[in-house]
């Protein structure tokens, strides 16, 4: 992506899955590739807990990037952003994070998930802009 392009056209992001520790167990986050509608990534999760699987959520995420920050990191800068979640039996979970880039197309992301107003479980894991152009047409011979 350079800076010319329009934000546009990525408008899909692969995460790959993340763990985060606490106290006594950990928390493995499974995303789907969020896919963007304005300035709005959306997705669905499953937060898996060990050993306390009865903690288990699952649920719809979104996270805001406008496209001067889209178009930063094009430009390999890092970005701050924020969003939230909702889990299927309505908790609600404040999102905060940055994404900063090691590519054209890909880099590290660092996502604070707020399971309480001041305790937040830390996601380091990767992600990948994906783009929705299509493969040229073939030629058709004459």
């Amino acid at each position: 992506m350079s800076a010319n392009d329009p934000p546009g056209r990525f408008n899909k992001v692969a995460v790959r899955p993340a763990t985060a520790s606490f106290i006594i167990g950990t928390v493995t986050m499974t995303i789907p590739p969020f896919l963007r509608r304005n300035a709005v990534f959306s997705s669905t999760y499953s937060a898996k807990v060990f050993p306390y699987f009865f903690y288990s959520e699952q649920g719809r995420i979104w996270i805001v990037i406008p496209d001067d920050d889209l178009r930063r990191v094009s430009l390999g800068e890092a970005v701050d952003f924020k969003g939230h979640a909702t889990s299927d039996s309505g908790d609600e979970r404040r999102i905060e994070g940055r994404a900063t880039p090691t590519g054209p197309l890909a880099g590290k992301l660092r996502v604070k998930v707020f399971v309480t107003r001041r305790i937040g479980l830390t996601y380091n894991t990767t992600y990948e802009l994906q783009g929705t152009e299509r493969p040229p047409a073939k030629a058709i011979p004459k």
